[in-house]
């Protein structure tokens, strides 16, 4: 027997609305999972202070940490990607680039700038993930083949920073002919004598790995990043074999002979300066 009866219909109970903050104010790890201010991770380079996670950044933000007072020239940015195959796959990749551009800002997976390093010049090529996975097409290539010019006309040394999942499916082969195309001209860059700086950062991986990555004078990267041909669910599959515990990040690289050197983000400069200068004398 119920002892309660509702009068009226319809009555509902008014519950406080859940305010979520603005975007851009707060960054959670993606390593440990914790929490801090936006502008606080910012003037960490990027870097998580709770584990020391180096999140990914773009050509802009290196720029910035690694040319005296964040002070430079953008080169050859009137080489520009388009359709040449028709190809087409969930979209077109003509409406792919277009729409990519929109939402990051950017005109292709590389960058390259010209500036000061301690006083000294130096040309970088920085990756940026946002664009198509930081897939190296013939854009990638032919700036990368440019700045090497641009390095050897004006002895000047180089530097890739290289972040990218591997060649541009959409260009098909002519995206893997930039992996002879990049080694062969870093040749030409060695018989000038100037030295070739490869920064490798998470993740580095596929045909990039396969050519240009790894074939600096030094061979640079950051803490925990992933470098690698093939992911490791790939290799695990192929040889039926599990494999070693943090296998293909740069600390395993370094110790097996792969890398020269892991650099954290907030000595990257000073790292670079110094090793220019070994390279000078």
């Amino acid at each position: 027997m119920s002892w309660f009866k509702r009068v009226k219909e319809g009555i509902t109970t008014k519950t406080a609305e859940k305010k979520e903050a603005p975007d851009g104010v707060w960054y959670k790890c993606t390593d440990c999972k914790k929490t801090m201010a936006m502008r606080q991770h910012r003037e960490n380079l990027y870097v998580c202070e709770h584990c020391d996670y180096h999140a990914r950044i773009g050509s802009k933000e290196y720029f910035s940490i690694i040319f005296d007072h964040e002070q430079y020239e953008t080169l050859f940015s009137e080489i520009q990607p388009y359709d040449v195959l028709g190809f087409s796959d969930k979209k077109s990749y003509k409406v792919r680039l277009k729409q990519t551009k929109r939402k990051s800002g950017l005109d292709d997976a590389i960058q390259v700038a010209v500036g000061k390093l301690e006083g000294y010049s130096l040309v970088i090529a920085a990756m940026d993930f946002t664009f198509i996975g930081g897939s190296m097409g013939s854009v990638v290539g032919e700036r990368i083949a440019k700045a090497i010019d641009y390095s050897i006309e004006n002895n000047m040394p180089f530097l890739i920073i290289s972040k990218s999942g591997g060649a541009r499916m959409m260009e098909s082969a002519l995206s893997l002919m930039q992996m002879a195309k990049t080694s062969a001209r870093l040749t030409l860059l060695a018989e000038a004598k100037l030295p070739y700086f490869s920064l490798m950062t998470d993740p580095t991986t596929g045909g990039v790995s396969a050519s240009f990555a790894m074939l600096g004078d030094l061979n640079l990267a950051e803490p925990k990043a992933l470098i690698g041909f093939a992911g490791p669910r790939v290799i695990k599959e192929t040889i039926k074999r599990d494999l070693p515990e943090g296998f293909q990040t740069s600390e395993f690289l370094l110790e097996h002979g792969f890398l020269d050197l892991i650099i954290h983000r907030k000595d990257l400069k000073s790292k670079l300066a110094e090793l220019y200068a070994y390279f000078r004398n």
